[in-house]
């Protein structure tokens, strides 16, 4: 049996939820309340407001989505294989990024508490993306005039692109052909 979520724990992952479908500004406390199963008294008893109940959220969304890159781009294989793997891991495409949708957003962008869990993760990744192409590079699999900055900034865009380019069509397809792409270029010459 698994032991059931307490009060703060069902608040901020039905927060997390709300906000990747519906953003900052189309997430009230009252649907979050619903979503959790939980009464107005019991938010406001856990959490100051809804910025703060937001901010709990999406700094457990930053580091979920920090494991899970890491989990791959630490792992086995060579550079190429390690990047390959973190394009092609397991995504839900067509939802978009839980993070990336929160740079859409203008009140968590002007709000310099809510953005910092989002910049933190996106830095650290594109971090840990150049350090894998240093690698590649170092090792001599990748070619010698690749930047590891710039492929790190690459790689994330594609995905974040990709990501825009899937629910644009409704397709995973757009996504899947960034994806391809972008491996093929560091293959190439």
């Amino acid at each position: 049996m698994s032991t059931p979520k307490t009060t703060p724990e069902r608040l901020v992952e039905a927060t997390r939820e709300l906000l990747w479908e519906r953003g900052y500004v189309g997430t009230s406390p009252k649907a979050v309340q619903q979503a959790a199963g939980a009464g107005q008294g019991s938010m406001y008893h856990h959490f100051a407001g809804k910025q703060e109940l937001a901010l709990a959220a999406i700094r457990r969304t930053a580091e979920e989505m920090g494991a899970a890159a890491e989990a791959v781009l630490g792992g086995e294989g060579s550079a190429y294989a390690r990047i390959e793997a973190y394009l092609l891991r397991e995504r839900e495409v067509l939802r978009g990024c839980p993070v990336g949708r929160l740079t859409m957003d203008p009140e968590v962008i002007a709000d310099p508490e809510l953005r910092a869990p989002v910049e933190e993760v996106l830095g650290r990744l594109r971090g840990r993306l150049a350090g894998v192409v240093q690698e590649g590079l170092d090792s001599g699999e990748l070619r010698g005039s690749l930047d590891p900055e710039e492929i790190a900034a690459a790689v994330l865009a594609t995905v974040q692109g990709g990501y825009v380019l899937a629910r644009a069509t409704g397709s995973r397809a757009p996504f899947d052909s960034a994806v391809r792409g972008l491996l093929s270029l560091l293959t190439a010459g």
